[in-house]
């Protein structure tokens, strides 16, 4: 069975990375460092690895190019490149968001829509008053059947621009196509179906497969976001619980489940994603919290149920949100299904021959007084079974999956102190005639703040993405500490901020580790060592 997508990508990194020793080009020595943040601050980086690309001929294509000031969104049109070998087959496929944004501005979230496929999410930094450049660049080599025909484009990243809120965000999105290598034929699906827009939950979405489908996969870009309590969904008490952002009566518990035919076919726990706005914006000013500005999709293997959607005839999707309760909003979770074909066989056969699953196990534990309490924790596994009848014989397909959640929360009555650390694990086991491929994610945040009598907050936080598979580890750390005055002018708010993050990434023939390092806003340290 292939490894996860994000950690094959992983695996094929250079194997040596440059050493550095002491401060890098580009940082700032001690004595450089101001004293609080001024009206402007080093650009965002991440600590993430660059995307590796083949020594083959490229091409660019523009892609979108647009200033957001509201939410109307951009459209246009793409179509691929003709010098870069045949569509459909590249050796990959590289998409580059570059923005700019000054002023003032909250955090925003976007996607970008190539043919109705959702092929990027990402969220945007708070500017400095001067103004702050960023980029993303994503591996998006998945999608190049639907990038080897024309296609519509839609891009938004929802704004607000008026006397108060100044910053427009001016972006420019392009796709790099390299021509292909014989060494590494395309592992890409045969086709990717998308089931929603680009802002929306999923359900009572149609899906047709292919009736030679021989591997499904659905990917979900689940997230919480619109500055209320969802997007903070980690930290929602149950009703008896007295806070100010309360939940229904799974408290803080959150699970993704993708549903076939009203059964359900898929879990996932969803990554506790903090845009640079939360909790403190001087946390984020340089260094964005994991996976912020390339949001990564949930990814869900339907293969043991290929056989019964192979049937020709039109199957109900949906995705939803355990613990949300009823009516609340705040969640986004568009989706795209991508499809194997077997290229000998017009129609594929098979059932689903054993489903083992029962109702998530969710506990809350509350203490009230002078420091209100309140521990979750939270448990699912499913585990189930599907045969396919290939062109080249019988595959059976089993695919495990448990999550655990442990959520421990402490507040004040007045919130001035409001500390609490969340570990969640999501263990996969696919196993393929045999062969066991295993994926084990664990995301953790630690975060304590408090407000003292003199209206400062400060925020300390740690936040972790940690995954395993096919022999492959990473480890992405955050660790910031920041304060500054409420209720103030900017100017006012005499903000101090120390953060750093560090990125690594060992496996068979793959070595990298990069650690950054900030002070008011001003990067101290950039150094990479392996």
């Amino acid at each position: 069975m292939r490894p996860p997508t994000t950690l094959r990508r992983a695996a094929t990194l250079l194997t040596a990375t440059l050493a550095s020793l002491g401060l890098a080009m580009g940082t700032a020595s001690a004595e450089t460092v101001p004293t609080e943040f001024g009206t402007d601050y080093h650009d965002p980086v991440t600590a993430a690895p660059p995307i590796s690309t083949p020594h083959t001929r490229s091409c660019s294509v523009t892609v979108a190019e647009a200033q957001f000031k509201d939410f109307t969104p951009y459209t246009g049109a793409y179509a691929p490149p003709t010098g870069c070998g045949t569509p459909g087959r590249w050796s990959k496929v590289v998409l580059r968001m570059d923005g700019n944004v000054k002023g003032r501005q909250y955090d925003r979230l976007g996607y970008l829509d190539i043919g109705g496929v959702q092929v990027f999410r990402t969220s945007t930094p708070e500017p400095s008053q001067d103004g702050i450049d960023w980029s993303v660049e994503k591996d998006v080599t998945e999608y190049e059947k639907t990038l080897s025909s024309p296609q519509s484009v839609d891009m938004l990243i929802g704004n607000v621009v008026n006397d108060t809120y100044t910053g427009v965000l001016d972006v420019k999105v392009t796709l790099t196509f390299y021509a292909p290598e014989s060494r590494h034929p395309s592992s890409a699906p045969d086709q990717v179906i998308p089931l929603s827009d680009g802002n929306s939950v999923t359900t009572g979405a149609s899906l047709t497969t292919p009736r030679n489908s021989e591997r499904i996969l659905a990917e979900v870009y689940a997230t919480g976001s619109g500055g209320g309590c969802e997007e903070f969904w980690y930290s929602a008490t149950t009703p008896s619980a007295s806070y100010s952002c309360q939940g229904g009566d799974d408290g803080p518990y959150r699970e993704v489940q993708v549903s076939v035919d009203g059964k359900v076919a898929g879990i996932a726990s969803p990554y506790p994603n903090v845009w640079t706005g939360g909790w403190s914006p001087y946390l984020w000013s340089v260094i964005p919290s994991p996976t912020a500005f390339d949001v990564r999709p949930l990814t869900f293997d339907l293969t043991p149920f290929a056989g019964l959607l192979n049937d020709g005839k039109a199957h109900t999707v949906d995705v939803s949100v355990v613990g949300v309760p009823a009516g609340q909003t705040g969640w986004s979770a568009p989706t795209n299904i991508l499809v194997w074909q077997d290229a000998h066989k017009s129609v594929v056969t098979g059932a689903v021959t054993s489903y083992e699953k029962a109702d998530p196990a969710v506990g809350n534990t509350y203490t009230d007084g002078s420091l209100r309490h309140l521990v979750t924790d939270g448990k699912d596994r499913l585990k189930v079974s599907g045969y396919l009848d290939t062109s080249y014989g019988r595959v059976t397909t089993t695919v495990e999956q448990t999550l655990t959640t442990a959520i421990d929360h402490q507040w004040t009555p007045d919130e001035n102190t409001d500390n609490q650390t969340g570990t969640w694990t999501d263990q996969q086991a696919v196993t393929t005639d045999g062969h066991v491929s295993r994926t084990d994610r664990t995301y953790t945040l630690d975060g304590r703040a408090t407000i003292d009598s003199a209206d400062r907050l400060r925020v300390v936080m740690s936040v972790g993405d940690h995954a395993r598979a096919e022999g492959v580890r990473i480890d992405d750390t955050y660790h910031g500490d920041a304060t500054f005055t409420l209720g103030v002018a900017r100017e006012d708010r005499h903000a101090v901020a120390t953060t750093s993050e560090r990125y690594r990434l060992q496996g068979p023939g793959a070595c990298y580790d990069h650690t950054l390092a900030t002070e008011q806003g001003v990067l101290t340290k950039d150094v990479r060592r392996c």
